[in-house]
C-alpha cells in the first residue's frame, strides 16, 4: 500500500546502493522485509511505552535525525501511517473499530512528533 499511496518514496529504499527497477521487487527484497521488522519493533516499543513514550524520545530523535540523513521527508511518514492504519484494519476487520483507529493514529502521531524533533535539532556547534 505505501508505494500505492506514493511511488515516490521507492527510492528511498535503495540497500548496498541498489535500486529497485520496480516496488514489488522492493517490496520482496530480504533488506525491506528486514527494515520493516525494525519500524514494527519501534511500534512494539510505543505500544509497550504508551504510558511513558518520553522514555523514548531519544531513541526517537535520532532516529528521525538518521531518516532526515538519508533524504526522508516528515511528510512521508504521513503515508507510513495511512499504510500503518490501512493494514491495522485488513488484519483486526470488524474489531477495527473507530475508537481503535483513533488510538492507533494517536500513538503513531506521538512517535511521529518524537522523530520529527530529530529533523528539527542542529548538530551542536550549529
Amino acid at each position: 500500500r505505501l508505494f500505492d499511496l506514493d511511488p515516490d518514496l521507492l527510492p528511498l529504499f535503495q540497500y548496498n546502493c541498489k535500486q529497485f527497477a520496480s516496488p514489488q521487487e522492493c517490496l520482496s527484497a530480504p533488506e525491506f522485509l528486514d527494515h520493516i521488522r525494525k519500524v514494527m519493533l519501534v511500534i512494539d516499543a510505543a505500544v509497550s511505552h504508551m504510558e511513558n513514550l518520553s522514555c523514548l524520545e531519544e531513541y526517537l530523535c535520532n532516529l528521525g535525525k538518521k531518516h532526515q540523513a538519508v533524504g526522508v521527508k516528515v511528510e512521508s511518514f504521513s503515508t507510513v501511517g495511512e499504510s500503518l492504519l490501512y493494514m491495522l484494519e485488513k488484519c483486526l476487520g470488524a474489531a477495527f473499530s473507530p475508537e481503535v483507529q483513533e488510538a492507533w493514529s494517536k500513538l503513531y502521531s506521538a512517535v511521529v512528533k518524537a522523530m520529527q524533533r530529530g529533523w528539527e535539532t542542529l548538530p551542536e556547534g550549529d
